[in-house]
């Protein structure tokens, strides 16, 4: 993680975290040259996934993230321009290596399979990437 979670309740009660998280590509090019690109990934989750996250990690925790992509898109008040964000809608999750909040390790954790049974919000609600609150670690917005 990137930073720490950032947790809240939705209007209707359901508990929404949100985090970023480095994922860390190696590769080598056509001249053996060892090159590593970094992609900051926007998550949000819901529910008592959310808690547990919010309440278990913190910057620098392992966590390995399944989930479904999400685009948002919206017009920029000050400029008029249209504005998107890819981000991702968490599903499960298991906690991986490094120490999560409290000094516990991270890998001790029990996988998270579903236990979100209540849905995404839609609506203005299911607009959070661009929320005042939330900024991305990731320097571009598409």
């Amino acid at each position: 993680m990137t930073r720490d979670p950032e947790a809240r309740a939705l209007p209707s009660g359901q508990a929404l975290t949100k985090f970023s998280l480095a994922v860390n590509r190696s590769y080598s090019t056509k001249e053996g040259e060892k090159r590593e690109e970094v992609t900051y990934v926007d998550i949000e989750s819901y529910g008592k996934q959310a808690e547990i996250i919010a309440k278990y990690c913190g910057k620098g925790s392992g966590i390995l993230v399944e989930g479904r992509l999400k685009l948002d898109q919206w017009e920029d008040k000050k400029t008029g321009e249209k504005r998107s964000r890819l981000g991702v809608v968490l599903e499960n999750f298991t906690f991986i290596g490094g120490k999560a909040q409290g000094g516990e390790e991270g890998g001790s954790a029990p996988r998270s399979r579903g236990g979100n049974d209540t849905p995404a919000p839609s609506g203005d609600q299911a607009r959070p990437w661009h929320s005042p609150k939330f900024s991305s670690s990731s320097p571009s917005t598409a």
